[in-house]
């Protein structure tokens, strides 16, 4: 299956996060009365932006096993990392691919893949006023990952259906107490941007709008691409850093040159 959806400005702004916004304005310790004047503010260039843009978001669901540290799909491995350092009390070291029934498992499992962008106009329509602008950017920021949280909820309940009764309130749906996990690339999980050519190979991200720079970073700035697991144990953790050994591995496995996937995961790697 794969779907894209439509959303406007309105249907969004119930998910929107606004802990997140404030903190971009470096609000966090401000008066309430500041928080709320923004907030104001903010509402009323939402119903702005609802008269002029909507907001897009794309997912497909695949049948997948893991094998080892690879995602397998029919067609195609995605391979993924894993924790390198000491963990205490004998936790295990995590990869994503741990939420996935292994490939000698006899039997498939699913996973979702997804992307979601702003329409391109938001981020140059406001170029002349610079309050504007930053206002604009903030919220168009919110409004890709309120509709990758509206979406997911969608896919859980209705597309995928793994969680046809969950009856969540918007805050319980901010603080993640659904079943399963969306890690969004470029986060502590899944911190290789190259992975959105992988992704963009498989859903066609142009669809929505979205194009990769040559980093893999996506345009609009304000767009969001990821996974969805539905394992009732899944959790997000940090990957933290990674060694030279799995640096040579990765890239093996990726069938594409250590130095090259060095440039992705500079920041990921031991000094």
């Amino acid at each position: 299956m794969r779907k894209v959806l439509s959303y406007s400005v309105c249907d969004l702004e119930p998910y929107i996060n606004w802990l997140y916004f404030f903190h971009a304005w470096n609000m966090t310790g401000k008066p309430e009365e500041a928080k709320e004047r923004l907030r104001k503010e903010a509402l009323l260039m939402l119903d702005e932006l609802n008269e002029k843009y909507t907001v897009k978001g794309l997912f497909g669901l695949y049948d997948v096993n893991s094998d080892c540290d690879d995602l397998v799909f029919d067609k195609m491995r995605i391979p993924m990392l894993r924790q390198q350092k000491e963990l205490s009390d004998g936790k295990p070291n995590l990869c994503l691919t741990d939420f996935i029934r292994p490939i000698d498992s006899g039997k498939k499992d699913r996973i979702g893949l997804f992307a979601t962008s702003v329409d391109i106009r938001m981020e140059t329509d406001y170029k002349d006023d610079p309050y504007k602008r930053m206002l604009v950017q903030t919220l168009a920021d919110r409004l890709a990952e309120a509709t990758a949280e509206k979406m997911h909820e969608q896919v859980r309940k209705e597309y995928w259906g793994y969680a046809k009764d969950e009856n969540l309130t918007m805050n319980e749906l901010h603080l993640e107490k659904y079943q399963g996990i969306r890690p969004a690339v470029g986060y502590p999980s899944l911190p290789d941007t190259s992975i959105n050519f992988i992704i963009d190979e498989i859903l066609n991200m142009k669809e929505i709008g979205i194009r990769l720079t040559d980093s893999g970073a996506m345009k609009p700035h304000a767009s969001v691409s990821g996974f969805m697991f539905s394992h009732p144990k899944s959790f997000y953790f940090d990957l933290g850093k990674i060694g030279e050994d799995q640096l040579v591995d990765y890239a093996k496995r990726r069938c594409v040159p250590v130095e090259m996937i060095r440039r992705f995961l500079q920041s990921s790697l031991l000094k």
